[in-house]
This record gives structure tokens, C-alpha cells and sequence, in this order.
């Protein structure tokens, strides 16, 4: 039986994201990280950077952690403790703590930054903290497709050009609006993989072909070209992360 399991498969066979990792341990911490979705969504703090006139190593580092922080660790692990979505045996207490000191982290260098870059940060540094808790708690009206892709799309690009310059600009704009509709795409295709991996007994049914005999379907046909997509988008994005910042910085 594959991974991703056929149309009679119980509940709990299949993982519930195919980045998570066997359970226990510290596979359970790298699970809760959501890498590829990590990576993803720091590639747009490193785009923003990137549009700034003189991008500033020590700033764009010291944002790629804050977020790394924010999102990768904190949002993600009070994501864990509101109903365990990931399945991990991380005692709850342990999320909490991980969450309150990565967000503490976090906001200490967005306070550090302010001195740096001056008051145009403020605002970023109040915001994405309530980002953060208010969205991964599930606390009403938060929990929408659209603020997550403000949230977690266009707030990294437009702090990473405010990190940098102290303002917005129009180019930043742009890339945020695009970053924005990226991460609507990625809560198009992963939406409805969650609910195949992690609500769903099996799938029956079949496609019926024009020429040739009909298809059967399943979990796994129908999981495949979502989870494809998921993967090249967010490698799409950390590699042009990537060239901006050889680019912009050799």
C-alpha cells in the first residue's frame, strides 16, 4: 500500500501532510516546522528585501529570523495546539512554550529593527504578532482565505522592503499583491488536500473516458496534482528568493 493510500484505506493511514515526518521525537518538531511552507513564506520576506535600492545584509537576516520565528515556530505550533491537526505527541505545554518564546524572539528583533530603521516599522512589529495568534487560534472573523494570504503573503514582502528602507514603494506594492494571490493559489490546492488527508475515509468513484476503459479514482489520484503543485510553487518561490538575493548581494 503507497503512502498516500487507496480508496479503502481506515482513518489515520494516510499522513496528514506529505511533508510530515513518522511520528515521535524530534521528527514531530520537524513536522510542526511545515518546511516547505516555512520556506515558502520567508522566500517573500527575502523578495521585498530585495526591491529596496541597497538591501542590507544585517536587516535582511535579522527579518528572515524574526519571521522564521514568527511563522515557522510560533504560528505554526499554536496552529499544532488548536485541535492537533498534525497528529504530533508535543505535549501542548511545550508548544506554548515554543510559540511565547519564538514570538517573543521575534518581536525583540522587530523592537531591535526599529532603532535601526525607525518608526515606519512600528506598525509591522505591532501587526504580526496579532497575525500570528489571533489567525492560528482561530479567533472570529480572523480565519479567512484572504487574510491569510495578507498575512502570510503580502505582510513578509512588504516588511522585508520596509526592513530595508524605512517606507513602501510601489514595487513593493506589486510584489506583495502578487504574493497575495500566490498564497491564495496555495490555499486553493492545499484546502482541499487537508481534507482528503485528514477528513476523509476514502474516495470512490470512477472517471468515465471518452476512448479507452474508464479510470478509478482515489485518494491518491486525487491528492497527486495538488500536492505537486503545492511542491513546485513553494520551490518556484524559494528559488527566486534565491537568484534576487546572489543578485542583489554578490
Amino acid at each position: 500500500m503507497t503512502e498516500t493510500g487507496t480508496r479503502r484505506d481506515p482513518p489515520g493511514t494516510l499522513r496528514p501532510a506529505f511533508y510530515a515526518a513518522h511520528p515521535g521525537g524530534w521528527r514531530d518538531w520537524w513536522t510542526v516546522l511545515h518546511p516547505p511552507y516555512t520556506a515558502w513564506h520567508l522566500g517573500y520576506v527575502v523578495i521585498g528585501a530585495c526591491l529596496a535600492p541597497q538591501v542590507h545584509t544585517d536587516r535582511l537576516v535579522a527579518t528572515v529570523v524574526a519571521f522564521f520565528l514568527a511563522v515557522g515556530v510560533a504560528a505554526h505550533a499554536l496552529d499544532e495546539v488548536h485541535g492537533r491537526p498534525l497528529e504530533t505527541g508535543i505535549p501542548t505545554r511545550w508548544l506554548l512554550a515554543a510559540a511565547a518564546l519564538a514570538l517573543g524572539g521575534a518581536v525583540g528583533l522587530g523592537v531591535l529593527g526599529v532603532g535601526r530603521v525607525g518608526p515606519a516599522l512600528v506598525p509591522f512589529v505591532v501587526v504580526g504578532p496579532l497575525l500570528v495568534v489571533g489567525y492560528n487560534l482561530d479567533v472570529a472573523p480572523l480565519h479567512k482565505d484572504l487574510l491569510f494570504a495578507a498575512s502570510w503573503g503580502a505582510f513578509p514582502v512588504l516588511t522585508g522592503c520596509v526592513a530595508q528602507t524605512g517606507r513602501l514603494s510601489w514595487a513593493a506594492g506589486a510584489a506583495g499583491a502578487g504574493a497575495l494571490t500566490l498564497s491564495m493559489a496555495q490555499r486553493s490546492l492545499s484546502t482541499p488536500a487537508r481534507l482528503l488527508r485528514r477528513r476523509s475515509l476514502g474516495v470512490t468513484g470512477r472517471i468515465e473516458m471518452v476512448e479507452g476503459p474508464d479510470r478509478a479514482l482515489d485518494r491518491a489520484t486525487l491528492l497527486e496534482p495538488l500536492e505537486r503543485a503545492l511542491h513546485l510553487l513553494a520551490a518556484s518561490v524559494v528559488l527566486l528568493a534565491a537568484a534576487l538575493a546572489l543578485a542583489r548581494l554578490t
